[in-house]
């Protein structure tokens, strides 16, 4: 219980500690613009290629926004089915777990391109009006991140001992669902760069592209944790690896201790922090956020 509750409260603290501004403005922007070679927000998307370009980069610049972030709880469950050992065995303990969170990933990011590019303007996500001051695009954030911060919760908790862990005996299939939450963050992400990717997408007719485009922009997500997580790996010769999983209960309160900061994060700052902004209830505001 000591544990959940520290995670919980370190979660509540970042939530109230974060910066839309620097991620989404300053990282987010400059990171885009500095691989793009041009403007990425205001200059137009040329072409089925640079649109294509475009998702992957957009994606990597987007990998510390508040919608991603959530992501890192990953770290903990990858490692779990990590295989260790020198040369290609080392390979293959990052190459495993990260193709199974791809797995989960693709299949949900892929699929709302195709669906999102059928039904276009009808998504909240690319509405331009308001339901109670809120953009509806913000509408469909908060009930998307909400449900997906509960559900980090619970897996948490039931890494923790606090709930029944339907994963206790399938750690692939741990790792493949929490790739298919980091795909469902397409489904409510309001990161600008992204809507300006899904505007394109709709505009060309093509659910083809839409998926693809999808696809490109949920790799770019990872692309930065990947690298971390192969660099940890390949450096370490495993021994990290071997220290998380030597002690299942050491690995477990790690995984589950980030499940739960960052699952609570996400409805802290989705369902809380965010209703704040628009008038809606009170949340304590930092003097950098204005």
């Amino acid at each position: 219980m000591p544990v959940v509750l520290g995670s919980a409260a370190a979660g509540v603290l970042l939530a109230v500690l974060w910066s839309f501004d620097l991620v989404d403005g300053v990282i987010g922007k400059t990171v885009a613009d500095t691989l793009l070679g041009h403007d990425a927000k205001a200059d137009a998307i040329g072409g089925t290629v640079a649109g294509l370009v475009f998702a992957f980069v957009s994606g990597l610049a987007g990998t510390f926004t508040a919608c991603n972030i959530a992501m890192a709880a990953s770290v903990g469950p990858m490692s779990q089915v990590s295989r260790t050992g020198r040369g290609s065995a080392g390979l293959r303990a990052v190459v495993r777990p990260v193709c199974w969170l791809a797995v989960g990933m693709l299949a949900v990011s892929a699929t709302y391109g195709f669906v999102g590019v059928l039904v276009g303007d009808q998504l909240p996500q690319l509405s331009s009006a308001s339901a109670a001051g809120i953009p509806l695009r913000l509408w469909q954030a908060m009930v998307v991140f909400g449900v997906i911060g509960l559900v980090f919760t619970a897996v948490g908790a039931a890494s923790l001992g606090l709930l029944p862990d339907p994963f206790a005996q399938r750690r692939v299939a741990r790792v493949v669902t929490l790739g298919a939450l980091v795909g469902g963050f397409l489904v409510g992400r309001p990161f600008p760069l992204f809507g300006k990717l899904f505007r394109w997408a709709v505009d060309t007719g093509n659910p083809l592209y839409g998926a693809g485009a999808f696809a490109l922009q949920s790799l770019g997500n990872i692309a930065v944790v990947s690298v971390l997580f192969t660099l940890v790996v390949l450096v370490t010769r495993g021994r990290v690896i071997d220290w998380l999983t030597v002690d299942p209960v050491r690995g477990m309160t790690l995984s589950g201790s980030l499940l739960v900061t960052l699952g609570v994060f996400t409805v802290v700052y989705w369902d809380i922090r965010l209703p704040a902004m628009f008038g809606h209830g009170w949340f304590p505001v930092m003097p950098y956020n204005g």
